[in-house]
């Protein structure tokens, strides 16, 4: 049995506070139209449930310089908030003021001092509990939906770019993109080793990218110009579906797993819980060294949910396992947070069966960079 210690394991589900680091180069002159934007911005994350404090900082050494930190109560609140169209909306007075900007999230694991009123339970309660074993790699996902009746075509535009160039610097380097469709959603893994920002500029200033996204634009449901950055900035920050929970075992060889995506339809205001249960499926899962799953990332954002599991042998060998529904009533849990329509919903083996079948999202390209690259 795989023990905690050698799995590779990233979540936002373990309860721990958050600590939000946002790292901002202004553009010159720009510092007090900066600080009205952040004025209005700190008003509305002070009411959002889950937010605690934020600072805002200015470099001793470069004035142009900025550091907004933030802790939350945990991850789920921040994320959210942080995807959610009021967020975009909020902050979008910022992009006219800022050069670059950067976003680190850190969940807490230790603190010096603490509250009077607090007991040591309470303080452990909401601390990491320990350290999680990674593997240097970012995972992210990007979602958006074309004009229906226009799926194979996209598909088509898709499956034939040109791969960039893996080594986008001397700490950072593409390691994997997989791009799957399901109906007409699109989904694009993106798996990054070192600095994941890096990683999406370098793919996006590449000339055969910059060709397929503007084959595809005409069949895009939300309009975009790629020409105009404030058009490309907020299609690209709705599309964004971030990671919220990965883990995998070791010891597989990588070439005797298949790459599937399943979409998971959740019902209004329950995306975060739908991940959430599968997160918790998946991590037990892990521990059985018998499950054919070797790796699982859970992406979600509002209630978009998409699991991306590494499977050996055939996805369907066992159904309920493969979906995260392994157990007495995860079925029916999973039942009552989803949106699916009248072939009922997925409680028995049989509908188990035909759920997995009716999520698997059709594989479009899986591309892996070469060591050498």
């Amino acid at each position: 049995m795989t023990t905690l210690s050698e799995r590779i394991s990233q979540s936002a589900f373990d309860g721990s506070r958050l600590r939000v680091v946002l790292l901002l180069d202004l553009q010159e002159g720009a510092q007090n139209q900066f600080l009205e934007a952040y004025e209005h911005l700190r008003n509305q994350v002070a009411s959002v449930p889950g937010h605690i404090s934020d600072q805002l900082c200015q470099s001793i050494e470069n004035p142009s310089q900025w550091l907004i930190t933030s802790e939350w109560e945990s991850a789920p609140p921040f994320l959210a908030w942080v995807n959610s169209e009021e967020h975009v909306t909020t902050v979008q007075p910022l992009h006219n003021c800022v050069r670059d900007t950067r976003s680190l999230r850190f969940s807490v694991l230790r603190e010096t001092g603490r509250s009077f009123t607090e007991t040591p339970e309470q303080l452990k309660s909401r601390l990491q509990a320990a350290p999680r074993v990674g593997d240097g790699v970012v995972r992210h996902a990007l979602t958006f939906t074309v004009k229906p009746g226009s799926e194979k075509k996209v598909a088509k535009i898709l499956a034939g770019y040109t791969s960039p160039a893996a080594r986008v610097d001397e700490g950072t380097r593409l390691r994997r993109t997989s791009l799957f469709m399901h109906g007409n959603r699109v989904v694009r893994a993106i798996e990054v080793q070192g600095d994941l920002l890096a990683g999406l500029r370098h793919v996006a200033r590449q000339p055969e990218v910059r060709a397929v996204e503007e084959a595809i634009n005409p069949y895009l449901e939300q309009d975009r110009d790629l020409e105009d950055p404030d058009s490309a900035r907020m299609f690209f920050t709705r599309a964004a579906l971030p990671a919220v929970h990965h883990v995998a075992g070791d010891g597989r060889d990588p070439a005797e797993l298949s790459r599937h995506a399943l979409f998971y339809p959740a019902k209004e205001g329950c995306g975060m819980a739908l991940a959430r249960l599968l997160a918790k499926q998946d991590e037990a899962a892990a521990e059985n060294s018998d499950s054919p799953i070797a790796s699982s990332t859970i992406f979600q954002r509002d209630d978009v949910v998409v699991r991306l599991v590494d499977v050996s042998g055939r996805l369907d060998a066992k159904p309920a396992l493969a979906l995260g529904v392994s157990g007495p009533r995860k079925a029916a849990t999973l039942a009552r947070l989803l949106a699916v329509g009248g072939d009922g919903m997925p409680t028995t083996q049989k509908e188990v069966s035909r759920f997995l079948a009716d999520s698997e999202m059709d594989l479009i390209t899986d591309r892996t960079a070469s060591p050498e690259s």
